[in-house]
């Protein structure tokens, strides 16, 4: 589980083809005798598990099913990508309940300037457009953000200049590929309403 607050801004430092699946080498400023191999990271909101390790870099493999649905098949060395270590019990829960699966990919429409602030409207694939709601949340590239408007398949949000600054959400531009996950709380109720 992680909480959608960005912890690093990870590289992609090398990238391996192996049949249909892939491994990512990710550069990384992470105090890796503290990362174990096994452990889950969120890399744009994707949760990937730790393979091997060194000095300053760690390596994740994804398979063929995560490439064809994120944004991960796109990486190429170089790439920064925003990075949270998963939440411990007891840690601050400054975003939102986050499991790292990918629901799907957006479209980023427009990207503006609102007061100091960033605003954002990404297309949503249906039918997740129906899970999205004014005030709730929602994960873009692993970051924890509040949905500000919602217009169909269209929703809004605004970066903070401090969001902007520190994660890759500040590299977004008309055109690009996004990882969402929807609020979980919104998917089981909506499941519940389904069944009701």
């Amino acid at each position: 589980m992680f909480t959608g607050i960005v912890t690093d801004v990870g590289r992609v430092r090398a990238v391996r083809e192996t049949n249909r699946d892939c491994r990512f080498e990710i550069a990384t400023g992470f105090d890796l005798a503290t990362l174990d191999i096994g452990a889950s990271v969120s890399h744009a909101g994707c949760c990937l598990t730790v393979v091997e390790k060194g000095e300053g870099w760690f390596a994740v493999e994804v398979s063929g099913e995560t490439l064809a649905l994120t944004t991960l098949a796109d990486w190429k060395p170089g790439r920064p990508v925003n990075l949270e270590r998963a939440a411990r019990v007891g840690d601050e829960l400054g975003g939102h309940i986050v499991s790292g699966h990918v629901d799907g990919i957006g479209i980023v429409q427009s990207v503006g300037i609102e007061g100091g602030s960033h605003r954002v409207a990404i297309k949503v694939p249906r039918p997740l457009h129906r899970f999205i709601a004014p005030k709730g949340s929602i994960t873009v590239e692993g970051v924890s953000l509040t949905v500000n408007a919602v217009e169909d398949d269209v929703f809004g949000v605004n970066l903070i200049p401090h969001t902007w600054d520190v994660t890759t959400l500040g590299e977004l531009k008309a055109g690009s590929r996004v990882n969402l996950e929807i609020d979980m709380l919104a998917r089981y109720l909506a499941r519940w309403r389904e069944t009701a």
